[in-house]
């Protein structure tokens, strides 16, 4: 249970970019885990020749992974939404931008694992009998301080509710003197940013090869869409849902049954509650 938990922190961080650019945008980006496995790796390079913390350089690369969101959206916008093409074509346009960059970094840096070597890696901390690693705690406080993060950003700031305008009423949103296609270039910039930082954390949790990224597409929308399209507090209930389900589908039943369960959770949510826990 307790393992369960930890992983859920780090779900949710793995998650707030698709909560982002898949909830309120409705843009079906199934790229964002080779941008969260590209964060990874660039926190690796850095780890390995420097020594930085891979958590600290994940912050200090977060606005190159803004830039480089933001001019993906710009293609995606300029190429597809602009004319009207934006759901078979624009799906094909990112599932090329996840098979362009995992084929990169294997022939980078081939397909041997990769991982990090931190102050906290092997440490741990016993409560109550229970031991709890550091390499689990620290990505799953990050995480939910980037949760609360994004919240406050959406809620409490002028772009934050612009995002939120965004996905509702395009027209009132141009009424109040925003342009939506800046506010989703913000949007996506940020859900990219989010990305990489997820992908320091993942890397400080365990190795890294580039198909990782394929165990986490059915994740993070499973847990998009339990918690409730663009519900940042229904992104992380859910990343502790499905955090807790696979831990102990682990347990008892095997390390293989825990991929399945994104994908039963998924199922499940569409048939019985489509809108999510805290859908609208």
């Amino acid at each position: 249970m307790v393992a369960g938990l930890l992983l859920g922190g780090f779900y949710a961080a793995v998650s707030l970019g698709v909560s982002l650019i898949f909830g309120l945008l409705d843009i079906a980006n199934i790229a964002q885990p080779a941008f969260v496995i590209l964060g990874s790796y660039a926190a690796y390079v850095m780890n390995d020749a420097l020594g930085l913390d891979p958590i600290l350089t994940g912050l200090l690369l977060t606005p190159l992974f803004y830039g480089l969101g933001a001019l993906v959206y710009r293609v995606y916008y300029a190429s597809f939404e602009r004319r009207g093409e934006e759901s078979l074509r624009g799906l094909v346009f990112f599932f090329g931008i996840l098979f362009i960059m995992e084929v990169s970094l294997s022939l980078t840096f081939g397909v041997d694992y990769r991982l990090v070597q931190t102050a906290y890696t092997s440490k741990s901390i016993d409560l109550g009998g229970v031991g709890i690693a550091f390499r689990y705690l620290v990505p799953c406080l990050v995480g939910i301080a980037m949760t609360a993060g994004l919240y406050l950003f959406l809620g409490r700031t002028f772009y934050g509710r612009a995002i939120m305008a965004v996905s509702q009423d395009q027209l009132a949103l141009r009424l109040m003197g925003a342009n939506p296609v800046q506010i989703k270039t913000i949007a996506f910039g940020v859900g990219i940013a989010a990305a990489s930082l997820a992908g320091a954390l993942l890397i400080s949790i365990a190795p890294v090869i580039p198909s990782t990224d394929r165990d986490y597409i059915g994740r993070m929308f499973a847990i998009t869409v339990l918690g409730g399209m663009g519900s940042i507090g229904g992104t992380l209930v859910a990343a502790v849902v499905l955090g807790v389900a696979e831990s102990l589908m682990a347990t008892f039943f095997g390390p293989s049954w825990s991929l399945a369960v994104s994908f039963g959770i998924l199922l499940l949510a569409l048939a019985v509650r489509p809108a999510g826990l805290f859908g609208r």
